[in-house]
């Protein structure tokens, strides 16, 4: 099959286009024919490294952990997929290798979720990973209710996009940070946009006098250390990208994959609850383009690769 692999670290310039073997199912894993596979900051920094303390490499390795596409065979002990059914998916391992960034891919069924009806390939492939961070974090380490008032980094971007919309839905007021250009945009996801850089406590301060209940942080660094000084008596933060935060009384927050958590957003977002914002498509052969584009940290929702063609039995 087609695939996007690399054999070293390093930058765009090692992922290369061309033919690898074919994925082996095995009893708990589904063959997917991959429709489209959504880019995240995480593949970049696996690419480079900095995830090895952590990730082991089996080179060569295949990039990509979000997935949306169609079953092409479940393994013999999965009967909750049948041949046709168009899934969705956060194909992680506990190393790297077999990712998502191909033809075809063999996915734990842990991994997986019927595909929202309503949401195209493209946009569904951006579901998973961004969607299970806000989700997860939001519920289960801030634990965010009705009435509260919730800080979002980076709101425009993949993660904080849908966090906003998950936060509204929970009854929450949401404060998002975002640059001038991306205003309207998080405004229209039901957030209340603040320019981020010099300033932002003020201009937090200034919508919530009181502090703020919870933070979700998906930038670190200075936005994290301002986040601490806005929490209202028994705020909650956490960080999805800077372990610094537990210096702060906060939490660090790394996704998994739960099929049920994973089902639910797929429910959300054929209720309208959700929605996923696609800001550019890359056919698969160009993969190391949207890996450039995604390094730059400026994109608005999702950037995701397509593969496309029929679904083969």
């Amino acid at each position: 099959m087609k695939a996007i692999s690399y054999s070293r670290y390093g930058g765009p310039e090692v992922l290369g286009f061309g033919e690898v073997d074919d994925p082996v199912v095995g009893p708990d894993s589904v063959l997917v024919k991959v429709r489209a596979a959504a880019v995240n900051p995480v593949d970049w920094k696996c690419r480079e490294g900095y995830l090895a303390p952590i990730l082991r490499a089996v080179f060569p390795v295949i990039p990509g952990w979000d997935v949306s596409g169609v079953v092409v065979r479940p393994g013999p002990a999965v009967p909750e997929f049948s041949a046709g059914d168009e899934v969705i998916g956060y194909v992680r391992e506990d190393f790297l290798s077999r990712g998502t960034f191909a033809e075809y891919v063999a996915a734990p069924v842990r991994a997986l979720a019927p595909k929202p009806r309503n949401l195209t390939f493209e946009e569904a492939a951006g579901l998973p990973l961004a969607g299970l961070t806000a989700y997860q974090a939001l519920n289960k380490v801030l634990g965010v209710g009705r009435g509260e008032t919730v800080l979002v980094h980076a709101a425009a971007g993949g993660v904080g996009s849908l966090a906003v919309q998950l936060a509204v839905h929970l009854g929450a007021r949401v404060i998002g940070t975002a640059s001038e250009r991306n205003h309207d945009f998080v405004r229209g996801l039901g957030g209340e946009p603040v320019s981020h850089g010099e300033g932002l406590a003020e201009r937090v301060r200034g919508l919530a006098p009181g502090g703020v209940d919870a933070v979700l942080d998906t930038v670190g660094g200075d936005a994290l250390r301002v986040s601490a000084n806005l929490l209202a008596p028994g705020g909650r933060l956490t960080s999805i990208t800077d372990t610094e935060v537990v210096d702060h009384g906060g939490r660090y927050h790394f996704v998994r994959p739960d099929p049920g958590d994973l089902r639910h957003l797929s429910e959300l977002a054929e209720q309208g609850v959700v929605g996923v914002h696609v800001s550019e498509t890359f056919p698969l052969e160009r993969a190391a383009d949207a890996h450039r584009l995604n390094q730059e940290g400026r994109t608005r929702g999702k950037i995701v690769v397509t593969v496309g063609g029929e679904t083969e039995g």
